[in-house]
């Protein structure tokens, strides 16, 4: 006997990995896409007239996205304005042939596309990136660089979120991760349908209890346009390890993928836990919980040829590197000791009547009040006035604080061979 649909009594045609409902497509397709309609009025997503990024990377959930997105948008009224934007990450044979894939989406749902490039925003595209770094922690890079660069695109379009194809399975793998790594602090947000409510721009995630096999279903008796192709450099990425348990544990439970989201959910730190404050970044304004984001510190990293600055916590690079901070601080110091102890100072003057001191320390007055000079940061090699951090007019001028934040723009700034993060 044919089995019959659950809701219409019709002949079934699917069995829905989720729920395990018999169904037929007409029916499957109408509770996949109203069960999303459920997750954006339950988590309040979008509001009425706002511009709305849609992430596409061509991809079987960024393509669901886009065409469910279209869909709801009309069905419902939402009201919405809607974009596609896509990273361009620099991957030979892979990302230029997704992209071709976005171009049709856009043909299809008729939404204007932007394309942002790694290349463009960093300097570097993914493939260098891997000559430098290797096959390994190439991931946590690209993740970094793709996270910020989704938000400097979104930021241009000037639009008011972004949507991202982040499923079921995507968060659960997330919440297994950062169990094991024990960062509490992504643990208490990964789980959230909205993110970077607190000032950065709001991500939405409509898939954040959709199944990827229910995806993929859809896409497929759809005839959506989709790219199938796995990353070249991702077989050896640590969310790999955690998806291989994630998909174990589904196949005992179909459930474990609802419970696991459920018991992020449900986690709470204690109060008196230290958790980071977010502020931002000093060098490119994006939010950072450090001094300094981690796309500026791996840039900076890949920009000195120690591409491996950026990775891990207390990784042997780092420390070298801040180790090699401290001498210089040091050798400076003791440098500016022993030249404050002599009485007499070399200055030269410049043929636009500019006086420098050509010494290590702060710029005083100078000229004609007859005081010595104090001794700048300045390196005078080859005596032009541009080599001059503290260069001052014989009327006095410079500072301390001027020539200090010189002379740590000298030490620590991105070389100019590769250009350094857009600011906002």
């Amino acid at each position: 006997m044919a089995k019959r649909c659950r809701v219409c009594n019709g002949a079934a045609q699917i069995k829905r990995p989720k729920t395990g409902d018999i169904m037929c497509k007409e029916c499957f397709y109408y509770a996949f896409e109203e069960e999303i309609h459920h997750t954006v009025l339950a988590g309040k997503l979008f509001t009425a007239g706002e511009t709305v990024a849609i992430g596409a990377s061509g991809g079987k959930d960024s393509t669901v996205l886009a065409h469910v997105m279209t869909v709801l948008n009309e069905r419902h009224n939402y009201g919405l304005n809607l974009i596609l934007l896509s990273v361009d990450e620099g991957i030979t044979g892979y990302r230029d042939d997704s992209l071709e894939t976005v171009k049709i989406n856009q043909q299809e749902y008729g939404l204007p596309l932007k394309i942002v490039s790694y290349q463009e925003l960093y300097g570097w595209t993914m493939d260098s990136i891997v000559q430098q770094i290797g096959l390994k922690n190439n991931c946590t890079y690209c993740g970094v660089f793709r996270r910020q660069a989704l938000d400097r695109g979104a930021m241009l379009l000037k639009v008011d979120k972004i949507v991202t194809g982040h499923n079921a399975d995507d968060i659960a793998e997330t919440v297994i991760m950062n169990v094991l790594r024990g960062d509490i602090a992504r643990l208490r947000r990964c789980t959230a349908v909205t993110t970077g409510t607190d000032g950065a721009l709001p991500r939405c995630k409509p898939f954040k209890y959709t199944y990827e096999k229910d995806i993929v279903m859809y896409a497929f008796h759809k005839n959506l346009t989709y790219f199938s192709t796995e990353c070249i450099y991702s077989p050896n990425a640590y969310r790999g390890f955690a998806r291989a348990y994630i998909k174990d544990l589904e196949r005992i439970q179909p459930s474990a993928i609802i419970d696991i989201i459920h018991s992020g959910e449900s986690l709470c730190v204690k109060k008196d836990v230290r958790m980071p404050v977010q502020s931002t970044c000093s060098r490119c304004g994006y939010i950072s919980s450090n001094e300094l984001c981690k796309a500026c510190v791996m840039l900076e990293g890949l920009n000195k040829g120690r591409p491996r600055l950026g990775i891990g916590k207390t990784h042997k690079e780092r420390r070298l590197f801040n180790e090699e901070l401290a001498r210089q601080a040091a050798e400076a110091a003791a440098t500016n000791c022993d030249e404050t102890t002599t009485t007499t100072t070399t200055t030269t003057t410049f043929t636009n009547g500019k006086v420098c001191c050509g010494g290590k320390g702060a710029c005083g007055s100078m000229g004609g009040s007859g005081q010595a000079p104090e001794m700048c940061g300045s390196n005078l090699q080859s005596k032009s006035e541009s080599d001059c951090v503290g260069s001052v007019s014989p009327s006095g001028g410079g500072g301390v604080a001027e020539c200090a934040n010189s002379l740590k723009k000298v030490r620590i700034g991105v070389p100019t061979a590769k250009p350094n993060l857009l600011e906002f």
